[in-house]
């Protein structure tokens, strides 16, 4: 067997243990056990992204002494993390004989009342520039209560403050999921369509799938794709992965008439909107592909009549206080929208706007001076969105259901978009997220997206990542974090570098999982984690410590070729049966991925090679079927005749596993064999256009969706 560790010699090489130093790995282990080590001129570009630098020698001793001296004598790290009910140590550093005094003051503004401990350390004291410094430490108590506080640190003559995120050990699961499980749909809501849809799903389908799934199906939940903020003007990004913000929501799924102001509109405004919805209601029938830019054209103007006819003193409290709540961070979308709007999409050069201009350009402020109405119209729908996305959640809860909306985190952000553009300091320069190649993407994967700078997630408390998890738990019974991994480790490209020759940088962890355990809580929610592909042991066990779900599915349950038995997989689980970036389970067993991937060019190898890899894949599924008592060996005399048996049995293997959840798929309940997205396409490919229809092609709208009778035998599966 190969060697999979680096040896004494290149261990000892400054650069490496400069990376080291910062959490960038400089070797990894495939998915097939293949062992790298990280080239020197990646690890280079990777510290520059992170802002230090090892571009020589000289610079790389200096970067390996500047940032142990800063650990060393810093009074206290900017961020700790405290677990309820449980003392903790806080590192503090100062000089030989000082004793350090600390007050906590806690989230709600009051000073906390109980007692800080000081420990003398264990580790001998420091010179650093010819001063000693000496390695302390604070004991938190265990009865320091849930929330994000500030620890106020004096050392002699020194003073710093860290913010403490004080979190549950772990989330604790539902009451239905202790001692069973709940089950739910998921689906693409843009590609289900109603009557009253405007070409595209919208937030009043939303509410209408949750309370008809609910009553007519007896389903928990329904796991969504990401609602994260798009473009304010068409071309809008297909993909619900590649956000503008992940902190504001998709405003192009508001539905005009449920809004109230709709209701009190004048007769002639009235009529108006109601003309442009006739325009793009034949968009509800087209089974080939989804419009957003012809819908979001006619919708947006409709949304203006209402907007310029104005609002109750009543309702302009409550988007009033919504601003209020926002804060600067509402702004950051607003503008951008502004921008975008006034000067178009940012082009791929220089010159540019979202590169000349920053948030306190002279040229950004005249715009907003030139447009407020246009400035408070984008800050207004942004409004109206989270309102009827919490109205859905509202609907589900009280139709009965446990958990209501999942919703979807993406794993980043577009590089031109506004989190980037207002707050370029939270994200690496000159890096984007993807992943090394394996057994699904041999060429590996860029996913163009900024990865947010650890350092700065560190110093500053890590406030961008809590305010995104907290928003989305607002209008949620749970979220499901994409490539969960992300929160241990990322793979960054650099610039102008295939997705090959990237790295792995490390995050803090213990602290995103502490601060996603915090706002579980404090929702009663659940957070599943994506944790599909090359997952370390140790990911897995801290996710399992924390109370965070995994992923399980039914297709990617094997190991050296043969299918687990559902009964045997791990009960902290999501268990599907597929994923969106697979076909359908139709579509998948008569290898339409084969078929698609050799079309757009995405094997490396033959496809007489991947076809047989398919087959003997396929094959081994139905033998575990079979074998598990799922599905009846004769089915497999005429697979094609007894395909709608053979997904039966998907779902009855789904349904024997012990995960606590357990999602059927919308595509597969209509007899959809489509793609939905394929990995390592753009626009080869109409990834998230594709609109909801049956296995013959023809529209399967809301009105009729639940009521489907294959869609009603998937559930009585899963209702046992």
């Amino acid at each position: 067997m190969t060697e999979q560790t680096e040896n004494a010699t290149r261990l000892a090489r400054p650069l490496i243990r400069l990376a080291k130093l910062v959490g960038v790995a400089t070797s990894y282990v495939g998915m097939s056990h293949d062992y790298h080590e990280i080239e020197d001129d990646v690890l280079v570009a990777v510290l520059k992204a992170l802002g230090i630098d090892a571009s020589n020698d000289e610079a790389i001793n200096q970067s390996i002494t500047s940032i142990k001296s800063e650990r060393e004598t810093r009074v206290v790290a900017p961020t700790v993390l405290h677990i309820v009910g449980k003392e903790s140590k806080v590192e503090v550093h100062g000089g030989v004989f000082d004793v350090p005094e600390a007050t906590i003051t806690l989230e709600n503004g009051e000073r906390f009342t109980g007692a800080i401990a000081h420990e003398g350390g264990e580790k001998a004291a420091s010179s650093v520039g010819g001063d000693f410094f000496c390695t302390s430490y604070l004991v938190l108590p265990a009865d320091l209560p849930e929330g994000y506080h500030t620890l106020t640190v004096a050392v002699g003559d020194r003073k710093a403050t860290a913010t403490v995120i004080s979190a549950p050990e772990k989330i604790e699961l539902l009451d239905d999921m202790k001692q069973g499980s709940l089950w739910g749909w998921m689906s693409q809501l843009y590609s289900i369509r109603s009557k009253g849809s405007w070409g595209v799903g919208d937030f009043e389908d939303l509410k209408t799938m949750l309370v008809e799934s609910k009553k007519k199906t007896g389903a928990d939940f329904m796991l969504i794709n990401p609602m994260h903020a798009a473009e304010p003007v068409p071309p809008l990004t297909p993909s619900p992965y590649l956000p503008i913000s992940r902190r504001f929501i998709n405003f192009s799924y508001i539905r005009p008439e449920s809004m109230p102001e709709y209701l009190t509109l004048s007769h002639e405004d009235r009529a108006e909107v109601d003309a442009l919805h006739e325009q793009v209601e034949s968009l509800n029938d087209d089974a080939n592909l989804i419009d957003r830019d012809a819908m979001w054209r006619v919708k947006k103007h409709a949304l203006w009549i209402i907007y310029k006819a104005g609002r109750t003193k009543a309702r302009q409290a409550d988007f009033d206080r919504y601003l209020a709540d926002c804060g600067d961070e509402i702004e950051s979308y607003a503008t951008w929208c502004l921008c975008y709007d006034k000067w178009g999409a940012p082009a791929d050069d220089a010159d540019n706007w979202v590169r000349k201009y920053n948030r306190d350009s002279e040229e950004v402020a005249r715009l907003r001076e030139k447009y407020p109405d246009t400035l408070e119209f984008y800050r207004w729908l942004e409004w109206v969105a989270t309102e009827q996305l919490h109205a859905a959640q509202q609907a589900a809860r009280r139709a009965g259901m446990k958990i209501g909306i999942v919703a979807d985190m993406a794993v980043g952000v577009h590089p031109a978009g506004s989190d980037v553009w207002w707050n370029p300091e939270r994200f690496a320069k000159g890096a984007t997220v993807g992943a090394p190649p394996d057994m699904f993407n041999q060429q590996g994967q860029d996913w163009s997206q900024p990865p947010l700078n650890p350092i700065a997630l560190e110093q500053t408390g890590f406030q961008v990542y809590r305010d995104m998890v907290h928003g989305m738990f607002a209008n949620a019974g749970a979220v499901r974090i994409d490539h969960i991994l992300g929160l241990f480790r990322l793979w960054w490209i650099p610039e102008g570098k295939p997705a090959t020759d990237g790295t792995y940088v490390h995050y803090d962890s213990d602290i995103m999982l502490g601060i996603l355990a915090l706002e579980a809580s404090r929702a009663g929610g659940v957070v599943v984690g994506e944790d599909l592909g090359v997952v370390p042991a140790y990911v897995s066990k801290s996710l399992s410590e924390h109370g965070i779900l995994g992923c399980a599915v039914e297709w990617f349950e094997q190991n050296d070729g043969v299918f687990r038995a559902p009964k045997d997989w791990r009960p902290y689980a999501l268990a599907s049966v597929n994923t969106h970036d697979m076909p359908p389970a139709a579509g998948y067993l008569e290898y339409g991925h084969v078929k698609l991937r050799e079309e757009l060019g995405l094997l490396s190898g033959p496809v007489e090679e991947f076809q047989k890899s398919a087959t003997a894949e396929h094959n081994a599924m139905l033998r575990m079927l079979v074998e598990e008592g799922y599905l009846d060996q004769a089915a497999l005399e005429d697979e094609a005749a007894n395909e709608n048996e053979i997904i039966d049995a998907l779902y009855r293997g789904l349904k024997g596993s012990p995960c606590k959840l357990m999602a059927a798929s919308i595509v597969d309940a209509v007899g959809e064999k489509r793609t939905q997205n394929q990995p390592g396409t753009n626009n080869e490919y109409p990834n998230w256009r594709i609109p909801l229809a049956d296995g013959e092609g023809n529209v399967v709208p809301l009105e009729k969706l639940f009521d489907e009778p294959r869609l009603q035998e998937i559930t009585a599966i899963m209702r046992g």
